[in-house]
């Protein structure tokens, strides 16, 4: 192997990945097992991350699940200490959880959605929404800071920490719930913040900002609606949405040491939409 694509060997370290039952949680945390990572699967639906994390022992990789709902600190600090007991520390954490929770302001068809409107949406929706994509991405690089730096004592080098933002975090998407766009604006913002803070300690803080995949999120409605479907893939560059192994590679360089000098980044995979939106 070429020293270049040493830097990608993540083989015996460990990874924690959150809402990791479906969708780009799942993906991401596959790369980590088939690169050689022992990985903890985490998601609110435990007996989901179980059946994945058994799939995944199956098929040979070191694998463990742990259910986990991030907007509950003390839990997630409980997880998070249920990993370093398992697997020695924690050298890699994916900050993914995240929910789409209610209509946007357009609907698919181009009309205004009356229940999207901000003095019309459900305020318990935007609480929920912020308290698991903002506040849960806080708890969840928090502990991973937290088990990273005290693995410096036993001889780790730093560790790396991804969050998943969103390209709506960059541009309105009307279509998206509105609490969605700026949960994933602060946790790019947090993303920079905790980068300066952790470099220090060797810890790098990056993000990755994906555009439309092919998920279960807002209930899998691009995945069941046609029209839904549709709706996005006229807004794509690339001209279709995406499926959850693309990102695949994406995550592998931001965990390992290809990634050694790249901190407070945040990496758009979005199939053009970004530049789209900016012409």
């Amino acid at each position: 192997m070429s020293a270049t694509l040493d830097q990608f060997n993540i083989r015996g370290r460990s990874a924690l990945v959150t809402g990791a039952a479906s969708g780009i949680g799942l993906a991401y945390a596959e790369v980590m097992a088939e690169a050689g990572a022992r990985v903890t699967l985490t998601d609110i639906d435990h007996d989901a991350a179980e059946r994945e994390a058994e799939r995944l022992r199956s098929e040979g990789f070191e694998a463990r699940a742990d259910q986990l709902d991030v907007s509950d600190r003390a839990a997630t600090g409980a997880v998070f200490d249920a990993h370093a007991e398992a697997y020695g520390g924690l050298d890699i954490c994916f900050a993914n959880a995240g929910v789409g929770m209610g209509p946007g302001f357009w609907g698919a068809d181009g009309k205004r959605d009356p229940a999207g409107q901000v003095d019309s949406y459900d305020a318990e929706l935007w609480d929920r929404s912020i308290a698991i994509n903002l506040t849960g991405a806080y708890n969840t690089m928090r502990n991973a800071a937290r088990l990273m730096k005290a693995g410096q004592s036993d001889g780790r080098k730093g560790g790396s920490i991804i969050a998943t933002a969103s390209n709506a975090g960059l541009i309105i998407e009307p279509i998206v719930p509105m609490p969605y766009m700026p949960a994933k604006a602060g946790v790019l913002h947090m993303v920079r913040a905790l980068a300066l803070e952790l470099a220090e300690y060797r810890i790098r803080v990056n993000a990755i900002a994906p555009g439309p995949f092919l998920t279960n999120i807002g209930g899998g409605w691009a995945k069941k609606d046609p029209v839904v479907r549709a709706a996005f893939d006229a807004t794509i560059p690339l001209g279709s949405m995406a499926e959850t192994h693309q990102i695949k590679p994406l995550a592998l360089l931001l965990a390992s040491d290809a990634s050694s000098y790249m901190t407070g980044a945040h990496v758009v995979i979005d199939g053009g939409v970004v530049l789209g939106n900016l012409r």
